[in-house]
This record gives structure tokens, sequence and C-alpha cells, in this order.
């Protein structure tokens, strides 16, 4: 036994002099080595006898975070330009934001990537965007390492470097950054939010969600809203609900063990839909037009101190149309799109001062650092000139909308019948004083955001404002040495890349802190720029709301030159008066671009949705069985029944006094199908973005007992060509029962919504009932044959 002691003390000893984490060993003396993760649990520091009475017991201690470090709270939006919130001069009153810079720091110079997804892969990884997988969307995803949206185990998340080092950690709200390939029942689950060191994950996947009919994901599990939007449903109040109870849960468990909260609302990116009461509240505020509300926003970002003295206000582009040169009906149309914005980000505003009246209510609450940036990218133009009820058609190429058609939805804008987004100068102004918009990483209309930061154990100079140049990569760095921990060396024994970023920590000492990044690129659907001390050069090469325009000839893009050290917004282009610095500059973005993996260059927009992505199953599948209860199932995972003849067969039983229900659908509102029965009689309905809907019904009941039911459709394009129509076909035990033609279909995706077997979850495809609307009856199976 005295051997046996003997072994443990040795093992103590060298255990020790490694610097391995020494916690449970009985000595306080000893740090643990965190460039490692996870920390291997300490040596039994008891004795152990031959009996319990000759043993010491001695549990082992989990990690713990430093001593004082801090809860984390980072609040991100989505959609939100440089100049809408009141807080930074916009005319969307934002009260909540406004108190919580005034109890700390406006930084008036942070950057994101311009795009959704590839900003939050920078913000969660302390990577730039390429180097982290996501060089844009998942939903365009290209087979290239940069360009796949798989973030690699090389480049480990805030949430598993602080969850092995002893916080708490959960994520609420839109998680752009599992691929949705990977988002069905299985899997795999590495880059779901609970395998990206997120202990609870409750919100969605994808770049938006219907704010009525969401696509949740409780962890890994589909869950429906507890309540429908006739009873008030919404989901920014429901995750805010969620946020808050996680919370204070957490702390009345462990109130010593710090927690990291990530609260990523689906706001304010479309659909645009809040509560009625908040889009009144707007009414008229926006008659006078994008001009003047540009104009406006100006003086008091210049008053605020949010812009500094001397800056021009960008001029007017050649696509932004003047507001006086619009017909009545435009005017009327676009200033109702504008209210219902407002309506939405001032909601969401009331929504996040609820989370941090209860950050405010913990007994840490000063030790609580809430980093709350404002959007992941500037303000959208995704909706086009003339703004649309259902923005997914512009997504597939169709970038025209039937201004008569949008008037006609007015009164319903918002509501859990529409999916809208405002009109392309909406957006250039919400981005005051800057050029440009959202995915034109080219200017700071898409790039720079706005950001808060609150600290009160930390921050004495309240109310004050930061100008150092500061990019979404330097987050993770920050909280880092905030926590007073390392970045990792090792994660789940994968050696991890360097941190592109750095800690910005030292500006919330002081104003005149130096500068801690001189350098960063940008590139997002061939947009390109470069900082450099001040200086920035710049390449617009695509157009926001044109997914069909893919120009190439990359050597032909103008590029710009700009002394952002003089000329805070971009406004006077250098370029012609000084081509040597403009040369310099582009062969420094060459550089950096090599630097992080940002090639190969890709601006095809709708092309790229049409491109093969992974699907869970063999890629060349052409023959599918699904089950009842098979639901939620993400677009990508599904089979792909688009510009192609494809059959549907289901064996279902009819009770006798009848059945009615979903036998299959895929999409919602935005445009989908579905398969059902009706009054006794099998239909099929095809939802073209609710602008041309085909619907075929068989011609007698389908018969009490079990049946065989099949829907046949004969796609009228060639092999290659997309979006055309096709005639379907109903059967009924093998004997035709209808016929009918579907006009056009749509080419890319239906959009936000899912695949389900029995109902469709969500918004409903047709008009004709209420979601869920499950089957009455019996299903064994649906077969699903693309020819």
């Amino acid at each position: 036994m005295k051997t046996l002691c003997l072994a443990v003390s040795l093992v103590l000893a060298s255990f020790g002099a490694t610097g391995a984490s020494a916690q449970g060993t009985g000595s306080d003396t000893l740090q643990p080595d965190r460039t490692v993760l996870p920390m291997p649990l300490p040596p039994f520091g008891g004795t152990i006898g031959e009996t319990y009475k000759e043993s010491t017991a001695d549990w082992p201690k989990l990690p713990t975070p430093p001593q004082g470090a801090p809860n984390v709270v980072l609040i991100l939006l989505d959609d939100v330009g440089y100049g809408q919130t009141s807080t930074f001069g916009g005319p969307v009153p934002t009260p909540s934001l406004d108190a919580l810079a005034a109890e700390g720091l406006r930084f008036t110079e942070f950057h994101t990537t311009a795009i959704c997804g590839p900003s939050r892969a920078s913000l969660i990884t302390g990577r730039n965007h390429h180097n982290s997988g996501s060089g844009f969307l998942a939903e365009w995803a290209t087979g290239y390492p940069s360009y796949d949206n798989l973030i690699p185990r090389s480049a480990a998340t805030i949430g598993s470097i602080l969850k092995y080092n002893g916080y708490s950690t959960a994520w609420f709200g839109k998680n752009h950054n599992t691929p949705d390939w990977e988002s069905s029942v299985v899997g795999p689950f590495d880059r779901w939010p609970t395998g990206l060191g997120f202990d609870y994950f409750y919100g969605f996947i994808g770049g938006e969600t219907n704010q009525y009919y969401p696509v949740l994901f409780e962890n890994t599990t589909a869950v429906e809203p507890a309540r429908s939007p006739a009873q008030g449903y919404h989901f920014m109040t429901d995750m805010t609900d969620k946020a808050i109870g996680w919370m204070r849960y957490s702390k009345s468990v462990a109130p010593q063990k710090p927690f990291l909260l990530y609260f990523a609302p689906g706001a304010a990116h479309a659909p645009h839909q809040p509560p009625t009461e908040w889009r009144d509240k707007f009414k008229g505020k926006f008659d006078a037009g994008w001009d003047a509300m540009r104009d406006e926003t100006f003086k008091r970002q210049l008053a605020l101190g949010v812009v500094p003295p001397g800056t021009r206000l960008t001029a007017r582009p050649d696509w932004a149309r003047p507001w006086n040169s619009l017909t009545d009906t435009q005017r009327k149309v676009y200033a109702a799109f504008m209210e219902n914005y407002a309506g939405y980000l001032a909601f969401t505003d009331h929504e996040v001062g609820r989370l941090v009246d209860a950050i405010h209510a913990l007994p840490d609450a000063d030790n609580t650092l809430v980093i709350y940036i404002v959007g992941d990218n500037g303000a959208s133009s995704e909706g086009g000139f003339d703004g649309t009820v259902n923005e997914v058609k512009i997504f597939n190429g169709f970038a025209k909308q039937d201004l008569s058609e949008i008037a006609a939805h007015l009164d319903e804008l918002g509501g859990p019948k529409t999916e809208p987004h405002y009109q392309v100068e909406w957006a250039w102004a919400g981005n005051t004083p800057f050029q440009w918009v959202k995915q034109v990483a080219s200017h700071l209309g898409g790039t720079r955001n706005p950001m808060v930061v609150s600290w009160p154990a930390r921050i004495r100079d309240t109310g004050g404002i930061r100008p150092q140049f500061t990019h979404l990569i330097d987050v993770l760095p920050t909280v880092l040495e905030a926590a007073h921990l390392p970045a990792p060396k090792s994660v789940d024994g994968i050696e991890q890349k360097p941190m592109d970023g750095v800690s910005f920590l030292s500006t919330f000492e002081s104003a005149e802190a130096p500068e801690v990044r001189t350098r960063q690129y940008f590139e997002v659907f061939s947009n390109r720029s470069i900082y450099d001390g001040g200086w920035k050069a710049n390449a617009q090469h695509t157009l926001p709301w044109r997914q069909d325009y893919a120009p190439g000839n990359w050597n032909l893009d103008r590029w710009e030159l700009y002394n952002l050290n003089e000329d805070y917004s971009e406004s006077v282009d250098l370029a012609a008066e000084m081509p040597d610095k403009l040369k310099e500059m582009k062969a420094l973005f060459r550089e950096e671009a090599d630097k992080y993996h940002v090639y190969p260059l890709d601006d095809r927009g709708a092309q790229r949705l049409l491109e093969p992505k992974p699907t869970p199953s063999d890629p060349g599948r052409t023959h599918f069985v699904f089950y009842a209860g098979a639901t939620r199932l993400a677009e990508t995972a599904a089979p792909n029944t688009k510009n192609k003849s494809h059959t549907i067969t289901a064996g279902i039983e009819v009770p006798q006094d009848g059945a009615e229900g979903i036998i299959v659908a895929e999409g919602g509102i935005s445009s989908g199908f579905a398969l059902f029965v009706r009054e006794g009689k099998l239909v099929y309905h095809y939802n073209w973005f609710d602008e041309d809907r085909s619907e075929i019904v068989s011609a007698e009941p389908v018969p009490a007992g079990k049946s065989t039911v099949r829907m046949d459709f004969a796609y009228d394009g060639a092999s290659g060509e997309t979006g055309k129509g096709g005639t379907v076909t109903l059967h009924v035990n093998d004997r035709q029962v209808g016929s009918g033609p579907v006009h056009k279909t749509v080419p890319g995706r239906f959009g936000i919504e899912t695949f389900g077997i029995g109902e469709d979850s969500g918004s409903p495809v047709a008009n004709s009932y209420q979601p869920p609307f499950r089957f009455t009856g019996g299903i064994d199976e649906v077969v699903i044959d693309l020819k």
C-alpha cells in the first residue's frame, strides 16, 4: 500500500511540473494549462487503502474560470445599417440601446463582413470568414474549402473555449453556421450550436425564418411553437423569454459560475414581420421619403458625435431614385414598407431591453460584459426597387416585382400572410453617411456597423465614443483577455489555427488608446476592399438586388481609393490622383487574399443556389421512402423535385368516416407544393411565390380503407432548363382521377421552410387549410421517385 501511495505522489509531482491542471489535487498553487482544451481531470489526490477506512477521498474539481471572469452576453442584430437606430442618429427610436450606450461605450468604426453567415462565423471563431470556411452563405455554398460553409475544427468557437474553461454557454435565435444539409435528424451534429461548444440552443437554422411560423430547434430536436399567430405568437418574444429563463435558472443553480449568452435575433432581417401595433406606431413617419430621412439622420449623427466633424454626406448614386421623382402610388407603397421595417426594429429593441433588464437584475450584473453589435452587415437592399411581399422570389432570380400586386397587400404588411422586404433606397438611407448596402463588402455601407459595449465593473468613461478601427474577428480575443484566458493551441485534440483577431480591451480604458487593427481585407460576392493604416481601396463588382447578375471580368473592375483618416465616409475618391498608392493597395489585397484563402472569386447569384449541395444520402439517389413523422426536413436534405419530372406515391388508410390532411408538403406561403386530402378528395397544390397557384383536385373521393395514391409530374422543360411548368396527373389505386397544368415552377429554392410527411409544419403552402393540417387517417409510406 505504501508503494501505491508513493506512485500517486510521483504522479502529482510530475503533473505540477508540466503546468497541467492541478485543480482537485488539494493544491491551489498550480495553475491549469488552458492552452490545451478540454483540460484533463487532475490526478487523484487522495489515498486508496484496502478498505474505505484506510482511504482518503478526493473529488476531482471541474474547470473553473479565472477569478473575476465576467459573464459575457453577445447580442447580434441582423440587417441593420449604421444610420437606422436612434443611438447612432437614425430615425428608429431604440431607447434600450440608448440606455446601454449611456452606461457603456459606442464604437464608431466597427466592421462586419457585409453578409450574414460569414459575419457570424467571424464573430464566433475569431478568424476571417474565408479562413473559417464561410466565404459566403450556406445556401450558396460551393465545394471549395473557403466556401463549403463547414467551420473547421481547427477554428474552435467562443462557445467551446469558454465552456471548456468552466462557463455555462447558450445560443438563442439565428444560427446561420450549420449547413442546412446537415440539419436533419441524421446530422452530423458537429456544426450545430451544441457541437460548437454551446450547452443549449433554441432557435432556427439558416439565413432567416418566418417570425410567426419559425422553423425551430431546441438543441438538435425540431420543436413547434406553443401558440399560433392568432394566439399572439411571435418568435422574437419567444426567444427572449427562453433566454431570460435560461439565464435566471443558471444563476439560481450556480450563481458563482459565469455564463456566455449568445443572443442573435432574426430581426431585422427579412421577412420584416413586426406585431401590427408596432408597425402602426410609425404611420406617416416616413412620408417625406428617403432623401429627407438621410439628411435628418446625418445632422443627428454629427450632433451625437457618432460621425466626426467635417464628415461629408456621400453623394447620391445613379441607382438611387430621388423621392420627388416617384409617383403617388410609389410613395404610398414605399413609405408603408419603411413604417413596417421601423416597427420591426423598434419592437426588437423593446425585446432586447427586456433581456438587458433581466441582466441588470442579476446578483453579478456589474461584472457582465455586454457586447451589442447592431447588425451583421449594413442595411439590406435585397427587396429590390419596388420592395416585395415575397423575398424568396427575388432570391430565385426574379428581381422585378409587380407594384399593383404589392399594393394590394399593404394592410397585411408584416403579418402572417406576407414575407416583406423594403425598397433599395431605404437601405441606402439606412447606411447614412456611407455608400452602398449589404453584400457590398467593398464599401462602408456594407461593412460598418454600430457596436455598444457595457461592462459596469470595468468601463468608467460611460457614454464615451471609441473611434478605433475594429472588426468582428476582434471580439473573441477581447472576451478572452477580459476573462484572463489564453487562445488555445489545441481543442479536442485538434491543433488550432491562430486567431486572426486581436483584443481591443485597451480601448475600454481610453478613447486615445492606439488602434489595435491596422489592416483588414473584405470580400463578398467579388466585392473587394483592403484597409491599411487609414487607407482603403475598393472594387465594387456585383449588385445585391440582382441575383441573376454575374458580370465576370474581374480584371475590368474599377478600383477606388480613400483616405479614411481625413474622409470618414468614403466621399472623395483619390484613385486618379494617386495611382501608385492604389497599385500598392491592390497588391496588398492580393497578398491578404492569398493569406486568408479568399480565392476562387465567384460572382454567381441565383445560379449558385442551383449548385448541388451535399446530402445525407447518396447524391445520385432518385428513389426515396419516407414514413409518417418525418417532418421539419431542410430543403437541401429533402428530395429535389425541381426542374424535373417526378412521382409521389403514398400508401394511406382512410377510416370509414373519412379523413383529411397533408400527405406530403414542402415550403410555405412563399412557395412550395402540397399533396393532401380535402373534403375526401385528393388534391395537389403548387404555390409559385403566392402569385401563381395551380391546384388539381380528383374527380372522386379517396375510398375508405387502404389505398395507393399517386401524383405524376411531367416536366415541360428540357434537361438543363429551369422553372418551366408541367402537367400533373392524379391516381387512386392506379386509376386516373384528375389532371391539370402547373404553369411555372420554382427553379432554385422554395425558401425558408421545410419538407414533411403527414403535416405542413410552419406556414401553409395552400390557403385552403390551417397548418399543421395533420392527416387524420394513416400513412404507411410516401415514395418519391425522381425521373
